[in-house]
């Protein structure tokens, strides 16, 4: 079968390596792809949702897998099942769990669902009245729209304010925050929470927890996440089983009252609170970097749990997880997450440890040149490591990284450690 994966990152390649060594499979495609993409499969460069579903129609692409959040918000999955192509991913009405926090939050409002207090909205008289009362010191503030997984700002109040005034004004954000989220700030810790899901039913994949400030001991700015592990052993079963119950479940019930049945990958950001699971946001795909180290750890075909999902057989579906660990260390460009860098040569000093059985890598920010491979900027790649426990995971994640480098790389050392402490 002919299968297209859309997008260009480490998530669409860990995607791509999960399905490499299915023998169903005959063409892979990438739209766009990146720079290493082209060693999978081929890149294919076409714009606009019309053109992709051409694409499918001439091609005879069997399924489309749906990477990012971007095309699933403008309706490429409406429109592929209008056309009878198989795709992974949630229709545009779903997909505003992702593409609008204030849409988010209603829905848990309304099916009382947990979550923190809020205010949304432009009002600033009653936004500012919202931060004047919290009892916390911090204020979280979200901007409504889509921003790479960048626009969520955790200020102190005194300075929550002049934040608020550039979001509104698009100083910040753009369009994107010139509406917000204002929120209490929940002290706990975060769990990564993927639920496969058919619009009815649903299975939890392992466990996983990222790690989106910058910089060691999570300080620095928020960036899309600079690692993450799986299995978390933060996530007990009888915590997984109320998060299941509480916020799963009823979020799928939600969708589908409203007429948005939800097929497809629910990414559950969770925060746990004194032992409760409450919801800090919703995306509609696989996160990243969580899927770089979630896939690895399947027993199951992949394509067997995709096609579970959109043939409405998850009920009864049986699926197997390996007895291992992973770990996912992003190495980034020398300016990110703040403005691009030059391209820098990617270079290798053992070649034959870059993919084994213990570790891999799943490129993201990369281009082709002369047959060479380029940082182009951002998250340029995902060392990937795998063991029976963390430790090994980790160490093997790491051992790779000093395999691989280009100029003014940066990375964090801690991955993974609070699953250690």
């Amino acid at each position: 079968m002919k299968i297209l994966i859309i997008g260009s990152g480490a998530r669409e390649y860990s995607i791509a390596l999960s399905l490499l060594n299915d023998i169903r499979l005959s063409q892979l495609y990438f739209c766009p792809g990146n720079g290493a993409t082209n060693e999978l499969g081929e890149n294919i460069d076409i714009k606009g949702n019309d053109e992709i579903v051409a694409f499918c129609i001439n091609n005879n692409i069997s399924l489309v897998i749906i990477g990012p959040e971007a095309p699933l918000i403008s309706g490429l999955s409406n429109k592929l099942r209008e056309n009878n192509i198989r795709v992974f991913g949630p229709s545009k009405e779903a997909a505003m769990l992702e593409g609008s926090k204030i849409f988010m939050k209603n829905i848990l409002k309304k099916y009382n669902i947990n979550t923190a207090r809020f205010i949304s909205g432009n009002n600033k008289d009653e936004l500012y009245q919202f931060i004047d009362n919290l009892n916390d010191q911090k204020v979280v503030l979200k901007a409504d729209g889509l921003c790479a997984g960048k626009g969520v700002i955790i200020a102190n109040k005194d300075e929550a304010k002049d934040i608020l005034d550039d979001m509104l004004s698009g100083i910040s954000f753009g369009e994107a925050g010139k509406n917000v989220v204002i929120e209490e700030c929940l002290n706990g810790f975060e769990l990564s929470i993927f639920a496969i899901c058919d619009g009815d039913d649903f299975i939890i994949l392992p466990s996983a927890q990222d790690h989106k400030r910058l910089l060691d001991d999570d300080i620095g700015p928020n960036t899309g996440g600079m690692g993450a592990y799986s299995p978390t052993p933060l996530c007990s079963d009888k915590l997984l089983n109320d998060i299941k119950q509480e916020i799963i479940k009823p979020t799928l019930d939600a969708l589908k009252e409203e007429g948005a049945e939800f097929s497809g990958v629910l990414f559950c950001g969770i925060m746990v609170v004194d032992n409760k699971p409450y919801v800090l946001e919703f995306n509609v795909r696989f996160g990243d970097p969580e899927c770089e180290v979630i896939l690895p750890l399947l027993k199951t075909p992949l394509l067997d749990i995709i096609n579970a999902s959109i043939d409405k057989k998850i009920k009864n579906f049986k699926y197997e997880i390996l007895d291992k660990s992973c770990v996912g260390v992003v190495v980034a460009s020398k300016n990110y997450p703040f403005k691009t860098s030059p391209k820098e040569e990617i270079k290798y000093s053992k070649v034959n440890f870059l993919s084994n059985q213990l570790s891999h890598i799943s490129f993201a920010g990369v281009s082709n040149i002369d047959g060479k491979l380029y940082a182009n900027g951002g998250r340029v790649f995902v060392a990937v490591g795998i063991g029976d426990n963390i430790i090994e995971a980790k160490q093997n994640a790491y051992q790779l990284i000093e395999n691989i480098s280009f100029q003014d790389m940066q990375f964090r050392s801690d991955i993974a450690n609070k699953a250690l402490k």
